[in-house]
């Protein structure tokens, strides 16, 4: 024992070392700081699900302490320990405990008789099975213990008050069963007990630090300082926290940005894989947006900043997620009462099993053996891993899949969706022009008369001229050189090619060069009229060479999620404020079942009422902007990330990626982690309702044996691993791609 003691010690002393040496590591590296700090507090405050919300044990004192300094802001220090802390304690206790239960197994009658062997004696033998369980019970059970401390003084009696109780009455009763003869103690029960808690504790820590860890690498992004430009163009380096609205910041090739803005001069390339998944970097000129944390490529930016600190994008991830971990879904909630009935029903059952054997056999040991049996297997550890185990590895599964679940009730609800309603610019469409169809004259080409306009249109800012630009990028086209550009107000663009004159522009541009179309392009435009298309034509000497027929692009996702939430028996709808072609045409293409059109941003919310008043559970899928009354009304609203609007607060889930198959894995997701809910509530119920009656006795009178303490602990420990490797499996779910 004093071996052990000073064992700990060392431990301990070790631990110190270590985190000491870390937080000495950061601060060399200048991680301490407001701002990052500031964002990791989001992170930080991940609560362990299983109702431990009491004093936490030994480790995990020591690091709550550390958490924040003395301007009340998280201490960046303790943030590599704070998530892995709880789990590296009930790791490290767990293989302790697994190694000192095994002389207890060997040495246990009941372990022998039923393997039907014998350890050599030797003197004092006969205590190693005691002692060593004493230890085991000191040093693996003290956190339940510690736990339970909260629940009894609030008088709320919960998971860690049970386990305890369990515990602690297998130890006494074991105890005092080596002084009472033809008595069998609980030993071997009492650590094989201690060691399957400890590995569910670790385990679901493991899982949520699993579920924060891609949190923890989006914090680290942040940069500690940046270049900000003076009046006289100088720039001067100062630390992120210094950082305002308004200021101007210069971002170098490779650097970080460090906050939200917008860019104002320069292009580049930027990675923005940690924040929408998307590995592939995105091009970024002057007018895009850009958010704090991604990586610069090859060009310097100049950004005008938009939102610093707890405002910029990054935060509000880490908010909706920190939102997330600390609401419970209806199953959670229900496994915590249940857990809190336990007990009442745990000693109730003990003290009607302690009656009924006085009153049948009389006050003996057996008597004691029956109510000791009763309480140890009462023990609902198998029902505390139940849900949030599950929960837990979701919500992992959930973040590495784009998905942030702010509200675990949204989440759970949307198994239960009949409909789902798309806005439609943004989220089914990619929300800007490009090229979706061309039609041209005898003796021209597509590619070159595309090539051509997009020459043309090259220093032109208008939304038809940049979708033009875009679709000859998008084919690899060579661009031709023109020269002699002219703006003509409100009907195109006019140049010069090889000694010819071009124009670009649309229908009112013929009516002011007074030319008529040919019949093949005055039918294209008809067409695309129809269709609710753009049209633009191409005119070179007098002459309409080319038309093309421009739409805001529909996204292949949004054909896959539509047919893949049609398979599910899910029913689509869209909302946009566009033309009743426009909307016609895209419903016809997708295959949505009903649509909307020339809905105003105010009045989305009446329709997704409509749907409900006819009985529809409804989904509203929107950017999370102008859709915020009806995300609300929805009974799940889900934003579709558009970058700095991922931090909507009206959804209850929200895609990191404009990605509209996010739906379904999100759906797909609910589902699964519904069923793995389910499945564990009931193996972890099962359990103590089988058990319980079992273990009191009630079959006796049919003949049947009250089950003895070593089956009854033998089946909870297999009730707990099944519920946690169950849980496990949820990781095998195969989501929509």
């Amino acid at each position: 024992m004093n071996n052990h003691s000073q064992h700990e010690k060392e431990q301990h002393e070790q631990e110190q070392h270590e985190q000491e040496q870390h937080v000495a590591h950061n601060q060399a590296q200048g991680k301490h700081k407001h701002e990052s700090a500031a964002l990791r507090r989001h992170v930080h405050t991940t609560r362990e699900e299983m109702g431990h919300v009491g004093e936490m044990p030994e480790d995990g004192d020591r690091q709550h302490d550390t958490r924040h300094d003395t301007a009340g802001h998280a201490d960046h220090s303790a943030h590599g320990v704070d998530h892995s802390g709880h789990e590296q304690m009930f790791r490290r206790k767990f293989w302790v405990s697994l190694v000192l239960s095994v002389p207890v197994l060997i040495y246990s009658e009941m372990i022998q008789s039923w393997l039907g062997y014998t350890p050599p004696p030797f003197p004092g033998s006969t205590w190693i099975g005691p002692i060593f369980a004493v230890v085991v019970f000191v040093y693996g059970g003290w956190p339940f213990l510690k736990m339970a401390i909260p629940e009894v003084r609030n008088r709320k009696p919960g998971m860690m008050t049970l386990i305890s109780l369990a515990i602690s009455v297998a130890f006494v009763y074991s105890v005092v069963a080596l002084f009472l003869p033809d008595t069998m103690g609980f030993f071997w029960e009492l650590v094989t007990l201690i060691d399957i808690m400890l590995l569910g504790h670790w385990l679901e820590m493991r899982s949520v630090r699993q579920a924060s860890g891609a949190l923890d690498e989006l914090a680290k992004l942040m940069p500690d300082t940046a270049e900000r430009l003076l009046e006289d163009g100088e720039t001067e380096t100062v630390p992120v926290t210094a950082l305002r609205a308004e200021d101007v910041v210069l971002v170098r090739p490779g650097a970080s940005v460090p906050a939200d803005g917008e860019i104002i001069e320069g292009a580049s390339a930027v990675n923005e894989a940690m924040i929408t998944g998307e590995s592939k970097p995105v091009d970024k000129e002057a007018g895009d947006r850009v958010i704090a944390g991604t990586i610069n490529g090859d060009g310097s930016l100049r950004i005008h900043v938009s939102a610093t600190g707890d405002e910029t994008t990054l935060a509000g991830i880490m908010r909706l997620v920190d939102e997330a971990q600390n609401s419970k879904s209806g199953a959670q909630l229900l496994a915590d009462r249940a857990a809190g009935w336990l007990f009442y029903i745990a000693l109730a059952a003990a003290a009607l099993t302690a009656l009924a054997w006085i009153l049948a056999t009389g006050f003996d040991v057996e008597v004691i053996e029956r109510v000791a049996t009763v309480l140890v297997i009462a023990c609902p550890h198998a029902l505390g891993l139940a849900v949030p185990l599950v929960v837990a590895i979701s919500t992992a599964l959930a973040a590495k899949n784009g998905i942030l679940v702010r509200n675990r009730g949204a989440m759970e609800s949307a198994r239960d969706l009949d409909t789902v309603i798309f806005d439609k610019t943004g989220t089914l469409t990619a929300g800007e022009f490009k090229v979706v169809n061309v039609t041209t004259a005898e003796g021209w080409a597509e590619d070159d008369a595309l090539a051509l306009a997009a020459s043309i249109e090259g220093d032109s800012e208008h939304t038809i001229a940049r979708g033009i630009r875009l679709s000859a990028e998008d084919r690899d086209l060579l661009l031709p050189d023109v020269h002699s550009f002219e703006a003509i107000k409100g009907r195109g663009v006019k140049a010069t090619h090889e000694g010819k004159t071009v124009y670009v522009g649309g229908p009112r541009l013929l009516e002011m060069l007074e030319i008529r179309p040919s019949q093949e392009i005055a039918a294209f435009e008809e067409d695309a009229a129809g269709k609710g298309e753009s049209v633009v034509l191409l005119i070179v000497e007098g002459e309409t060479v080319a038309a093309f027929a421009l739409a805001d692009v529909i996204r292949e996702e949004s054909r896959l999620a539509v047919e893949r939430l049609h398979k599910m028996g899910i029913e689509v709808a869209m909302l946009t404020g566009d033309s009743e072609a426009v909307a016609k045409a895209v419903a016809a293409e997708l295959g949505i079942d009903t649509y909307f059109a020339q809905v105003l941003p105010e009045h989305k919310d009446s329709k997704v009422a409509e749907l409900q008043r006819q009985g529809k559970k409804v989904a509203m899928v929107g950017d999370g902007v102008n859709d915020a009354p009806a995300l609300t009304r929805a009974d799940v609203g889900i934003a579709i990330g558009s970058g700095t609007d991922v931090a909507v607060e009206s959804a209850g889930i929200v895609l990191v990626r404009s990605n509209p198959l996010d739906v379904v894995k999100a759906i797909e997701l609910s589902g699964a982690t519904r069923r793995k809910m389910v499945q564990n509530l009931w193996w972890a119920a099962g359990y103590n309702i089988v058990a319980i009656p079992l273990a009191a006795g009630v079959l006796v009178p049919l003949g049947i044996p009250a089950i003895s303490p070593a089956i009854g602990a033998g089946l909870m420990s297999l009730s707990t691993i099944i519920v946690a490797l169950n849980a496990q499996l949820l990781r095998r779910v195969q989501l929509a791609t």
